[in-house]
């Protein structure tokens, strides 16, 4: 068992059983361990979690490499449309689909290695110009254009909110599941909406609240992010 910065003596396993029985038996839980060293990542899965997230290519594949292979990996970070290739066949879940140009590369990619790919449209819903994802009015179109690939299967969206207090974050996971069951209603042949990715560790449980059924979690499981160890 490893003990963890900032964790009060708490093990992951401990942390891991906490957040989960806070969890509806409908909601993933994703572990979101970018920066975290491998040892980190086995032990969480050591005590039975499977869903993991990166948001570095890299670093994703140095750990692909170490760990269990049927560990289910989550990209969650921006993708440049130049490194698709490297991972395309290795992660279960794409949550960071954030415009048409990078499904057309993932598209082509896919094709090329043979493989179908789950994804979730990340949606900007504060429209933060830092942040990626297309903005609310515009996933009726996206989807209906995604129809036209044959290597992407769209199973929902992944909402990306400004930090706020919980009056402000409600509202914005209240916002993200109306756009969610308005685009339910597109559903078709790769179009198969059913996951609604919102909540992280500061706001998971306002997410789960307003309808979210898979929450990324990092630093209330893994701790402080500085690491004296390598990946």
């Amino acid at each position: 068992m490893i003990r963890i910065q900032g964790g009060n003596d708490v093990s992951i396993s401990q942390r891991l059983q906490e957040i989960k029985s806070t969890l509806g038996k409908d909601t993933t839980l994703v572990c979101v361990s970018k920066t975290k060293p491998a040892m980190l990542i086995q032990e969480a899965y050591d005590s039975g979690q499977m869903d993991f997230g990166e948001n570095k290519v890299q670093e994703f594949l140095k750990k692909y490499d170490q760990l269990p292979k049927d560990i289910r990996w989550h990209f969650v970070g921006t993708l440049q449309k130049n490194k698709v290739k490297y991972i395309v066949d290795k992660i279960f879940l794409l949550q960071s689909l954030d415009s048409l140009e990078l499904a057309r590369e993932v598209e082509k990619w896919c094709s090329k290695k043979e493989v179908m790919l789950n994804c979730l449209v990340q949606i900007n819903l504060g429209r933060e110009e830092a942040k990626h994802g297309i903005y609310p009015e515009e996933i009726t179109s996206f989807l209906e254009q995604c129809r036209a690939f044959h290597h992407i299967c769209i199973r929902g969206i992944m909402i990306v909110i400004p930090k706020g207090e919980e009056i402000q974050c409600k509202c914005f996971f209240k916002q993200a599941k109306q756009i969610f069951s308005k685009a339910v209603s597109l559903n078709q042949d790769n179009i198969s909406l059913e996951i609604l990715s919102m909540g992280m560790s500061n706001d998971y449980e306002w997410a789960i609240e307003e309808g979210s059924n898979m929450v990324r979690v990092g630093q209330k499981i893994f701790g402080e992010r500085e690491y004296n160890v390598k990946i």
